[in-house]
C-alpha cells in the first residue's frame, strides 16, 4: 500500500510537469489490453553521453506478437558512430541519411505506445535513453508501467538454482526459453524476440500456478 501511494504521488508529480497537454494521453489508464515491447540501438551505453540511432517496437495482444504492427524509426544524431558499435548494431552513417529529427521520432514512438505497459530486456537502459530526449522536450519521464523480462526469467529460474548463479545474457534466455534466434540483432528483431520470451515466461508461470 505504501509503495502504491508513493508511486501515485510520483506519477502525479510527473504529470504536473507536462509541457504539452496533447500528450496527456500517456497518463491515461490503458484499456487496450495490449503491451508494447521495445528496444533501442545507440551509439554507446552511457545515456548521459550517447544517442539513440534507432527504436524498434512491437505490440502484444493476448498471447500473440503482432508482427504486422511493428514500429521502427531511425534518428539523426550528432555523435560519430564508432566502428565497435557498428559491429554490434550494424547501423552505418549511410543508413541514417533519411533518419528523422529526434523530436519527430520520439513523438512517433509516443503515438505508437500510448499508455500501454512497456516490456523490454534491460529496459531500464532503453527507458533512460528515451527519457534523455523526452525530458527536455515535454518536461516528463515515460509514465508507462514497465515489465523487465530478465527479472521475470530470474524469478522463475531461481527456485531451480538456489545458488543464485543465473546467466541473464539475452542469448542464454533466448535458448533456455526455446525462442528462435532471428539472426540480425536490430531494434525490431530484438523487440520481437523479447516479446516471444515474455509470452513463453508468462505461459510457464501460468502452468506452474495451475499445478500448485
Amino acid at each position: 500500500m505504501l509503495f502504491s501511494y508513493f508511486e501515485n504521488l510520483k506519477r502525479k508529480r510527473n504529470f504536473s510537469k507536462l509541457k504539452d497537454d496533447s500528450f496527456a494521453y500517456l497518463f491515461d489508464e490503458d484499456k487496450s489490453g495490449e503491451y508494447v515491447v521495445f528496444d533501442t540501438e545507440t551509439t554507446g551505453l552511457n545515456p548521459k553521453k550517447d544517442e539513440i540511432l534507432s527504436i524498434g517496437a512491437v505490440k502484444i495482444r493476448g498471447n500473440r506478437v503482432l508482427t504486422s504492427e511493428t514500429f521502427e524509426v531511425y534518428l539523426k544524431n550528432l555523435k560519430e558512430i564508432s566502428p565497435k558499435s557498428i559491429e554490434i548494431h550494424r547501423i552505418r552513417p549511410c543508413d541514417l541519411l533519411n533518419a528523422k529529427d529526434s523530436e519527430d521520432a520520439i513523438k512517433d514512438f509516443l503515438a505508437f505506445i500510448g499508455s500501454r505497459p512497456l516490456i523490454g530486456y534491460y529496459l531500464e537502459f532503453d527507458i533512460a535513453m528515451i527519457n534523455k530526449y523526452l525530458k527536455p522536450m515535454l518536461g516528463i519521464y515515460l509514465p508507462n508501467k514497465k515489465i523487465e523480462v530478465s527479472e521475470l526469467y530470474y524469478e522463475q529460474t531461481i527456485p531451480l538454482i538456489p545458488q543464485g548463479n543465473i546467466d541473464l545474457r539475452f542469448d542464454t534466455i533466448l535458448k533456455t526459453c526455446s525462442v528462435p534466434d532471428m539472426g540480425v540483432h536490430n531494434a525490431v528483431n530484438d523487440a520481437i524476440m523479447t516479446a516471444m520470451i515474455y509470452l513463453k515466461l508468462k505461459k510457464e508461470d501460468k502452468n506452474v500456478r495451475n499445478t500448485n
